[in-house]
């Protein structure tokens, strides 16, 4: 009988632990104060490096000649125009109109002893300019927030 009574008690204490286990859950926390504040900052910076070139051309030429005490030997004062030209830069292709330089006027002095001037100009077609602008752009922004709560 003894026997028993021991299995009894031992059963029991195991049956005692396992339901006080199964009481002995979390409980919950709950915050203990009434209002409060929260603050977050967040920076960012970017950097952008540009670089710009352009290319003019001229497709066409400039003949001009002033003076004075001056005549034209050939007859004419501009020369002849032609477009067997072709030049690729960068990538582009293109033809320009020139003079034919055989065919530029001849000039002369009309009065002998007199004083004169003569001044030609030719400004052949091309690339005329190229530009490279190189710049550099910072951004930075920041964000600050503030949340007010209570209960």
């Amino acid at each position: 009988m003894a026997l028993v009574l021991l299995r009894y008690i031992k059963y029991s204490l195991l049956g005692a632990i396992l339901i006080w286990i199964d009481f002995a859950e979390a409980v919950p926390i709950v915050p203990q104060f009434r209002t409060g504040t929260s603050q977050t900052t967040s920076t960012s910076e970017q950097v952008i490096n540009e670089t710009i070139t352009s290319h003019q051309y001229r497709t066409g030429y400039s003949y001009s000649a002033s003076g004075h005490n001056i005549k034209s030997e050939t007859g004419y004062i501009n020369p002849t125009p032609t477009t067997t030209n072709e030049q690729t830069v960068g990538g582009v292709n293109f033809h320009w109109t020139s003079p034919n330089l055989e065919a530029i006027p001849r000039w002369s002095i009309s009065n002998d002893g007199a004083a004169f001037s003569l001044q030609e100009t030719l400004i052949t077609p091309g690339l005329d300019t190229t530009t490279t602008i190189t710049r550099q752009i910072n951004t930075s922004t920041t964000t600050e927030t503030t949340t007010t709560f209570g209960q």
